[in-house]
C-alpha cells in the first residue's frame, strides 16, 4: 500500500464520554456529492471543512463518511485502492486532518467508511497477484480458483454477483477471481493472517489521526467457507433462508472471531472507537454484530422497508428496542442513505400492500412519473416519521439532502448513469445515483452552489426550490425543522427506553419518554386530537390544536 505520512495522535477536542455514540445523531456524508470546494464538479475533503459551520447549526453529534479512499470509482468509492490515503481529486491526507480538527472543534465526533470484504482490483495488491503465479501468496490474498471443464474454460460455480452477472471473473492464465458485488471488487481472503493484519494496521492509522468510529461495509461476508464442492446457485438461495451460519458466503460465525481483534483495537483509545455494522442479516443473528464484545451497533433497516403505517413502526420499535436491551448495544434508527431512494419520495409512492415500502426502484425503471409521485404527501410523511424517529432512544442517521425535503432524482440519463447496478442489470436496476446527486446550496449559480463546475451527476431544475439558501430564513422550512428538532433532541434526549400510551386509534401512536417527554404521530388521514401537554414542535402546523394527518409532534408535561 501507498505509504502515507502518519499524522500525530490527534487529542480528543471532544468528550471522553465511552457512550456518546449510543444516542448519537450521525449526519452521512457522500463526499463526491457533498460541496465542490475546487470547481472540477466533484466534491471533496476543503468542501466538508467549508461547510462545518453548517453541519454544527443543523445540530449533529458526529459526521459519517462515505468512502474518500483512492478508487477509480467503478462503485461510487466502494472499490478502494489505497486504504490509508485520500483520493486525490478529494485532496490529501493534510486535507483530511484539518477537515478532522474543524469537526471535532465544532463538536462533532468523525465516522469513516470501512470496506474490508473487497479492494479495488487496481489495487497494489491485486495488481501484484495478477502478475504471480497460481498458487503464489500474492494470490492467496485473494479468493483465486481453477475452473471447471476440460480446459477451466467455466468458473468454479454458477454464482451471480449482487451487482448481476457472474460473481466470478477470469484472469489470462485461465484462473478465475471471487467477486461478490462488481468485477473492479475482487474479495480479499479472510482466512490469510496478512489480511487481517493490515486491515487492524489501516483501523490504527486512521484512528491515530481522529477518526471516532468507523461504518463498516458488508460486515457479514468477510469469512466465506469456499472448501470443495462449492454449492450451485440454487443451494445457496436455500441455505440463505435458514439464518443458522451455514451460508459458505454470508453470515458465517467465524466473522465474529475477526471483529473481536478490532474490538480489542479499539479499546485500547479513550474513548474507544466506535464502530456500526452494515450487516443485512436476519434479526436472530444482528445481535452479535451489534454486542459490546464486537462492533458495538449494527445498522437496523426495518422502518427503512416499512410502509408508513402506524401497526408497522410500533412492532418495529417495540422488536428492536427489545434486542437493544438484550445485547446492551443502543438502536440504529435510518430512513435513507447512498443505496435506497430517498424516504420523500418512497412515501409519496403507493404502498405495496404487504407491509413493506415502495422501494420506488419500479417507479424509477418506468420513467418516474411525476403522476404517480406525490411529492407533498411524500415530503410530509417523511417529516413526521423523522420527528417520530428522532424521538426515540437510540442513535439517529441522517443522509445528506434529507434535511432539505429533496426527492430522488429521477432524470438522469442513460448516458450520465454511474452505478454499476445499472450498467450489469439494465432494465431490472436503476441503479442508485437517484440518491446520490450532488446537493444544492443556492438557488442560483453554476450548479446550484455545489461548485463553480457543473456537477459530476445532473442536477435537475427543481432543485432550485430546495436550496440550502432558500429553506435558511423560510419559517417552517424542511431544514428548519430539521435544526429545531435536532436541538430540542439534544436537550431531551434521556436514558434509553419508552412506555407506549394506548390511544384508542390505530392510526396514532403515542410514546413518552422518562423525562415526561412524549411523542405522537398520525399516520391517518383525518386530524387527532392531541393528549395533554405542551407542543414544542410538528412536523406541521397543527389545526385548531389538532394534529394533522400525516404528522408527528413532541410534547412537554404542561407544568
Amino acid at each position: 500500500m501507498t505509504a502515507s505520512p502518519l499524522a500525530a495522535p490527534a487529542p480528543d477536542t471532544l468528550s471522553a464520554d465511552a457512550n456518546w455514540w449510543r444516542q448519537a445523531a450521525v449526519y452521512q456524508i457522500y463526499p463526491r456529492s457533498f460541496y465542490d470546494a475546487n470547481a472540477d464538479g466533484l466534491g471533496d475533503i476543503k468542501g466538508i471543512t467549508a461547510k462545518v459551520a453548517y453541519l454544527q447549526e443543523l445540530g449533529l453529534d458526529a459526521v459519517w463518511l462515505s468512502p474518500f479512499y483512492p478508487s477509480e470509482l467503478a462503485d461510487g468509492g466502494y472499490d478502494v485502492a489505497d486504504y490509508r490515503n485520500v483520493d486525490p481529486r478529494l485532496g490529501t491526507l493534510e486535507d483530511f486532518d484539518e477537515m478532522a480538527a474543524a469537526l471535532h472543534a465544532a463538536g462533532m465526533k468523525l465516522i469513516v467508511d470501512i470496506v474490508p470484504n473487497h479492494s479495488s482490483d487496481q489495487h497494489e495488491w491485486f495488481q501484484e497477484a495478477l502478475a504471480a503465479e497460481k498458487g503464489s501468496a500474492a494470490r492467496a490474498r485473494y479468493i483465486f480458483r481453477d475452473g471447471l471443464g476440460e480446459n477451466g474454460e467455466l468458473p468454479p460455480s454458477d454464482w451471480t454477483s449482487i451487482f448481476g452477472g457472474p460473481a466470478w471473473t477470469q484472469v489470462p492464465d485461465g484462473q478465475w477471481y471471487l467477486h461478490l458485488f462488481a468485477s473492479e471488487q475482487p474479495d480479499f481472503n479472510w482466512d490469510n493472517r496478512e489480511i487481517r493484519d493490515d486491515f487492524l494496521k489501516t483501523l490504527r492509522f486512521w484512528s491515530d489521526r481522529g477518526v471516532d468510529g468507523f461504518r463498516i461495509d458488508v460486515a457479514h461476508a468477510l469469512s466465506k467457507d469456499l472448501s470443495e464442492p462449492l454449492p450451485n446457485k440454487a443451494e445457496l438461495e436455500r441455505l440463505e433462508k435458514l439464518h443458522n451460519g451455514s451460508n459458505p458466503l454470508w453470515d458465517r460465525d467465524a466473522v465474529h472471531e475477526i471483529y473481536a481483534e478490532w474490538r480489542a483495537l479499539f479499546n485500547e483509545y479513550t474513548p474507544p472507537r466506535t464502530a456500526v455494522a452494515e450487516a443485512w442479516v436476519d434479526q436472530s443473528r444482528r445481535a452479535r454484530y451489534a454486542s459490546l464484545d464486537s462492533l458495538g451497533q449494527a445498522f437496523n433497516f426495518d422502518l427503512l422497508m416499512a410502509d408508513f403505517d402506524a401497526a408497522a413502526f410500533a412492532g418495529i420499535v417495540t422488536k428492536n428496542l427489545a434486542e437493544s436491551a438484550a445485547t446492551g448495544a443502543s438502536s440504529t434508527w435510518v430512513f435513507s442513505n447512498h443505496d435506497v431512494v430517498r424516504h420523500a419520495t418512497r412515501y409519496g409512492l403507493p404502498a405495496l400492500g404487504d407491509g413493506s415500502n415502495q422501494d420506488g426502484k419500479a417507479w424509477l425503471l418506468a420513467g418516474g412519473s411525476q403522476a404517480e409521485l406525490d411529492r407533498d404527501l411524500g415530503l410530509r410523511r417523511a417529516r413526521a416519521a423523522t420527528l417520530f424517529m428522532l424521538g426515540l432512544p437510540g442513535s439517529a442517521y441522517l443522509y445528506q439532502g434529507e434535511e432539505l425535503g429533496l426527492h430522488e432524482v429521477a432524470e438522469i440519463s442513460d448516458a450520465d448513469r454511474q452505478d454499476p447496478t445499472f450498467f450489469r442489470n439494465t432494465g431490472v436496476e436503476i441503479g442508485r445515483d437517484g440518491c446520490r446527486v450532488p446537493l444544492p446550496w443556492t438557488a442560483e449559480g453554476t450548479s446550484f452552489g455545489f461548485g463553480d463546475a457543473p456537477a459530476h451527476l445532473p442536477q435537475p431544475a427543481w432543485f432550485g426550490a430546495s436550496a440550502a439558501d432558500v429553506q435558511d430564513g423560510e419559517d417552517g422550512s424542511t431544514l428548519n425543522f430539521y435544526r429545531r428538532a435536532l436541538a430540542l433532541r439534544r436537550e431531551l434526549q434521556t436514558a434509553e427506553g419508552l412506555d407506549w400510551i394506548s390511544t384508542g386509534n390505530p392510526d396514532v401512536l403515542h410514546f413518552s419518554r422518562p423525562n415526561g417527554w412524549a411523542v405522537v404521530a398520525n399516520f391517518g388521514g383525518t386530524a387527532v386530537d392531541l393528549p395533554q401537554g405542551m407542543p414544542v414542535i410538528s412536523s406541521a402546523p397543527l389545526e385548531d390544536g389538532k394534529l394533522p394527518a400525516n404528522a408527528a409532534a413532541w410534547l412537554l408535561p404542561a407544568n
